[in-house]
């Protein structure tokens, strides 16, 4: 069994790498990775994997990537993901996440292979949602708030589009906020939890900058989530969609006061305006009825379990940068 991951070096790759390894160990795992990206997340299994230098946004690289793997499986995360960037950057941010995805669509049916595609699609995409319609359905409104959640709806549509017409064997999922170890500094759990390392460490006075604290989150664990894309392409509908959530939201601050309360000292809160954003969507929380029935899964990791972790992992991160 092969298994294509795009973006494989980023945040959700080298768990989903780890995670089909576990179940499969017979597969082999392909990446795609860029000529800048970094190699930190998959330093500790780039010797069981490899590696393919590709431009997703280019055509004759993406060809030339498939037809040396031809896989059975193509995980599709790569991704410009971060909503603040899109607001600076939004041009790059749909180029990069709609044309990577159509050259990988293009690719398939010109080469006349037939994998699952799974689309690491968002639930940025229903952004605007109203409180009657929380929990947050699958048939819910798509009504996004950001160029990010644009993008992602962009993708959304054609892959099923792509199901549709050429009968590409896609399965969309909506992932809800997930977090773990290793997450990128920008994001809110990472974030924090880097400033209070950073703290605890003397490298930063004792106060902590933050944005919107009243937003609320559905999270899960990465790990979790990685075992939620697994079932839902291996076992899932072509051309249907899927949420990924825990069912249960938290505000940013109720984030913030965990990750507080596992401190060894006592830091100020402090609202750093350049953190707000243009808009904001209030409350994602989403209901994974669906894939649950299809596949039994549901989330294991409790949320206090997922940030100990990330606050360790920056914690050992920071005391191996000041040796």
């Amino acid at each position: 069994m092969k298994v294509l991951i795009t973006g494989i070096t980023g945040f959700v790759g080298p768990y989903l790498a780890e995670y089909i390894m576990s179940i499969h160990p017979e597969s082999r795992i392909y990446g795609s990775v860029r000529w800048r990206s970094r190699m930190d997340n998959v330093e500790h299994i780039k010797n069981k994997i490899e590696l393919i230098e590709c431009d997703l946004k280019d055509s004759t690289s993406v060809m030339s990537m498939l037809e040396h793997v031809r896989p059975d499986y193509i995980f599709h995360l790569a991704a410009q993901s971060y909503v603040p960037t899109s607001w600076h950057a939004p041009a790059d941010t749909i180029t990069n996440n709609v044309i990577s995805e159509l050259n990988i669509f293009e690719a398939v049916r010109q080469i006349e292979i037939n994998p699952r595609i799974q689309l690491a699609c968002s639930s940025e995409e229903y952004g605007m949602v109203y409180p009657d319609e929380i929990p947050i359905k699958e048939t819910n409104p798509l009504r996004p708030m950001s160029p990010y959640g644009v993008s992602k709806v962009a993708q959304d549509l054609l892959g099923y589009q792509y199901n549709r017409s050429y009968g590409l064997k896609i399965i969309r999922t909506r992932a809800f906020n997930h977090t773990g170890p290793r997450r990128g500094e920008v994001f809110v759990s990472s974030n924090f939890a880097k400033q209070i390392a950073d703290i605890e460490a003397d490298l930063l006075e004792p106060v902590i900058r933050v944005g919107n604290l009243e937003a609320r989150r559905d999270f899960t664990d990465v790990r979790d989530t990685v075992r939620a894309y697994w079932l839902a392409t291996e076992k899932g509908e072509s051309g249907e969609v899927y949420n990924i959530a825990s069912g249960t939201d938290h505000s940013i601050r109720e984030l913030l006061d965990m990750l507080l309360s596992m401190s060894t000292v006592k830091i100020k809160i402090e609202v750093d305006p350049s953190r707000l954003r243009p808009s904001d969507v209030p409350v994602l929380l989403g209901d994974a009825t669906k894939l649950r029935e299809l596949t039994g899964w549901k989330p294991e990791i409790p949320f206090e379990k997922t940030l100990e972790d990330i606050l360790n992992y920056w914690r050992d991160k920071v005391k191996a940068s000041v040796k």
